[in-house]
């Protein structure tokens, strides 16, 4: 019984980690609303089962990489709260990250959904 007790308090403070992160981080906020869009786009299009894997998994990636910029950033701020050319360096490392994981899931939604624009408009 205690395993499921410590189970729990880990998912809740998950959940609480999470709920903060969409309640006050414009960026995930934003990458939310994409991804909303993009799974509406799956179900309008009726995309292939391996499609909306490949979907999900570039959706998870991005969100996954925003939240690890977000971790990094609050240590930052943490060890170094006054602005250090490392400090700044850093950051827009991460940030970096999450710009090329953007970068690559906009590229696969593209080879992924253009097919189907093309077939919707006749091309």
């Amino acid at each position: 019984m205690n395993r499921i007790k410590q189970f729990a308090k880990s998912i809740s403070c998950a959940m609480r980690g999470l709920v903060h992160v969409v309640r006050n981080e414009k960026n995930f906020q934003n990458e939310l609303i994409i991804a909303f869009v993009v799974v509406l786009a799956m179900v309008y299009f009726e995309v292939t089962r391996t499609e909306a894997v490949a979907l999900v998994i570039v959706i998870a990636g991005v969100l996954i990489m925003e939240l690890l910029n977000t971790v990094v950033e609050r240590v930052v701020d943490i060890l170094k709260p006054r602005i250090h050319p490392y400090a700044r360096l850093i950051k827009d490392l991460m940030a970096a990250v999450v710009l090329i994981s953007s970068i690559f899931a906009l590229v696969i939604g593209f080879i992924i959904f253009l097919p189907y624009v093309f077939a919707l408009w006749n091309f």
